[in-house]
């Protein structure tokens, strides 16, 4: 089987594509032919040693798929040969086979398309796991979401709207935020040619929003929390601008506010009982589609590298994902 490879670590340009044995599943493991292979802005950083979750060199990037099931090791009953399933891998979904833990595999929902299906678990996880547990958004609130036409930008949009909440799209461009009108978003900024901190204050008639979903850091955080409303929560996400923001810590005390670490993937291990509730929670908003992934482009395994620096460039709305077969 075809795989991506990571040798060294550096830009999206120094991976590789190899041979490699066709995988075989160990004890509790299931092993699944990858149909599609979601990509995430942490791939960009994972390759280049950049991220909390430092995996050994060489190594295959990618953490969600979808598939199907080619074989099961022993003491695995719930799945079998030809079954279409979800997984959460951490990394080696940019390949053609991978056998991951039982516990990390979920079945697609009926009638649901493979690209879809890998494009839900990491954004949407997160997401959920940020807006719902970690910020406890309720309806009537307002949350402003900045990167909004990103991945989990998109998903904030849509599970804010679904649990009833007013919701303010933040983004770089008003094609992007056209994006976000069409999942669902209430109000836009466009925050490179708006003042982010006046713009937020104006959405929400002066009071500032709830909660404030930052995917981004940089230069955007401490305007963005300056508009906070009284006991707002700060979701601090990732930092896809670059820059981890230092904010001062009298702005919590002002606004008797709370900074709010999201931090999924060390959610689902820990947690496993609560994020499989979540993730059920997510499937039955796809169903009744109060969700809907957004896909804005798909690539073959040869152009992974491609793949991950339109990502790196912010040429991506919403999700694109690898199809391995191709």
């Amino acid at each position: 089987m075809k795989a991506i490879v990571c040798k060294t670590w550096g830009l999206p340009d120094t991976l590789v594509v190899e041979d490699l044995p066709d995988v075989v599943p160990g004890p509790g493991q299931v092993a699944i032919d990858i149909k599609a292979a979601g990509v995430n802005f942490p791939d960009v950083l994972i390759i280049q040693n950049k991220y909390q979750f430092k995996p050994e060199l060489p190594f295959t990037p990618g953490g969600e798929l979808a598939g199907v099931v080619r074989a099961v090791g022993a003491g695995v009953t719930q799945y079998k040969a030809g079954d279409q399933v979800i997984a959460f891998s951490g990394q080696g979904a940019f390949a053609q086979q991978i056998a991951v833990p039982a516990q990390a595999v979920m079945p697609m929902p009926p009638g649901m398309d493979f690209d879809t299906a890998a494009a839900v678990t990491l954004t949407y996880g997160t997401s959920h796991h940020a807006v719902a547990d970690r910020a406890q958004l309720k309806a009537g609130e307002t949350m402003l979401v900045l990167g909004a036409a990103g991945g989990v930008g998109l998903a904030a949009i849509e599970i804010g709207k679904a649990l009833g909440a007013h919701v303010i799209a933040a983004a770089s461009s008003d094609e992007k935020l056209a994006v976000c009108k069409a999942h669902g978003a209430d109000d836009t900024i466009n925050y490179t040619t708006q003042d982010l901190r006046e713009a937020a204050r104006a959405a929400t008639g002066g009071k500032g929003p709830d909660v404030i979903y930052d995917p981004v850091g940089g230069i955007y955080a401490e305007p963005a929390f300056r508009s906070i409303a009284w006991r707002g929560r700060y979701l601090v996400v990732g930092f896809a601008n670059g820059g981890i923001p230092k904010l001062p810590l009298n702005l919590m005390l002002l606004k008797g506010a709370s900074l709010v670490g999201v931090f999924w993937g060390d959610f689902a291990k820990r947690e496993p009982k609560a994020n499989l509730a979540a993730m059920q929670e997510l499937m039955n908003w796809l169903a009744a589609g109060k969700i809907k992934p957004h896909i804005s482009g798909r690539y073959a395994l040869a152009d992974t590298s491609k793949a991950l620096n339109d990502m790196a460039a912010r040429k991506i709305t919403g999700k694109v994902v690898i199809q391995p077969q191709r």
